[in-house]
């Protein structure tokens, strides 16, 4: 099964690309072409991809475009996919692969006439966000599938992401055909939370879904969109808005059961309150507070003036 990778690359710091690229050519999967996509990166991708050998630049196309965020970077990616490729895996360019994990996941998605694959991820001390999927098992119905390698499969797994998507990574993720061609990314949401919808699309239009429990990424320590972001910075509250205005597109297409409802709102709060603190925060440092986007946002969701005045109640009553 021939597998097209793509990589978004925006670094500041050499050699990051090439450690990524590097895991790609390890893997003990070798029917793959690789697709970077230069998001105006402020580090060069020739010197990246110039270190490797005749062979292996051969079968990387590198395709330059303005800067679009990652979401749009992939987008372009998904639409330069050759028409031979019957799945599309992604990688961060700060991450790098375990080398089977093409192996699993192509051989998972022919097996179970599965459209979409997820393996586990681990990283450092700064992704404590992220778990495996074995942890899933204390906290919802499991379906194995087989034991070597051990896969599984969640029958409400749209249910337990709105819980909580942090077992889901984009580097973990492989496409089949019949997702690769339909389903986008929402570019716009460029700061915040583009992919949350990617996954729930994917699972939602997926015939069948199935998990690794093994390892199949490690998280770097590249640039990251969230990483080194001020409270008070002006960034922040233009994440914490587009992570609101995902969730809400995401509560449009999510089912009507009450607890899933309950569970994205919940993020939706989440957020709010984010944001309202970072505007605090601005004003104590004797800094205006950013009226023009606060404004946007209390025109398309009039509940953040309600978290508005309960924030400074309880500031009050403290």
């Amino acid at each position: 099964m021939k597998c097209s990778v793509i990589i978004p690359y925006y670094q500041r710091e050499p050699g990051v690309l090439r450690r990524a690229l590097e895991s790609v050519f390890s893997q003990t999967h070798d029917d793959f072409d690789i697709i970077v996509v230069d998001d105006a990166s402020p580090s060069p991708v020739e010197a990246e991809v110039g270190a490797l050998t005749l062979e292996q630049r051969a079968r990387i196309a590198v395709i330059k475009q303005a800067n679009a965020g990652p979401g749009g970077a992939r987008n372009t990616g998904l639409d330069h996919v050759p028409a031979d490729s019957a799945c599309v895996a992604f990688l961060d360019s700060d991450d790098e692969w375990t080398a089977d994990h093409l192996k699993t996941a192509t051989e998972a998605l022919a097996r179970f006439d599965a459209d979409c694959f997820f393996a586990s991820i681990e990283g450092g001390e700064a992704f404590y966000y992220h778990f495996g999927v074995t942890d899933l098992a204390g906290s919802t119905a499991i379906e194995r599938l087989c034991d070597d390698p051990p896969l599984v499969e969640i029958p409400d797994l749209a249910s337990v992401m709105l819980r909580n998507w942090s077992f889901l990574h984009l580097s973990c993720m492989v496409i089949g055909a019949r997702l690769l061609r339909t389903t986008r990314f929402e570019a716009a949401l460029r700061l915040a939370a583009e992919d949350v919808l990617f996954f729930h699309d994917c699972i939602r239009g997926a015939r069948r879904v199935v998990l690794g429990e093994n390892i199949g990424a490690t998280r770097g320590e590249g640039l990251n969109i969230f990483h080194g972001v001020s409270s008070d910075s002006p960034q922040f509250l233009q994440q914490q808005f587009n992570t609101w205005v995902a969730l809400d597109r995401l509560e449009s297409r999510s089912s009507q059961r009450p607890e899933d409802r309950a569970s994205i709102r919940s993020y939706k709060q989440t957020a709010r309150r984010q944001a309202l603190w970072g505007q605090a925060r601005l004003m104590r440092g004797h800094r205006p507070p950013q009226l023009g986007l606060l404004a946007q946002w209390a025109w398309r969701d009039p509940q953040i003036l309600r978290s508005a005045v309960e924030l400074a109640i309880a500031k009050i009553a403290r």
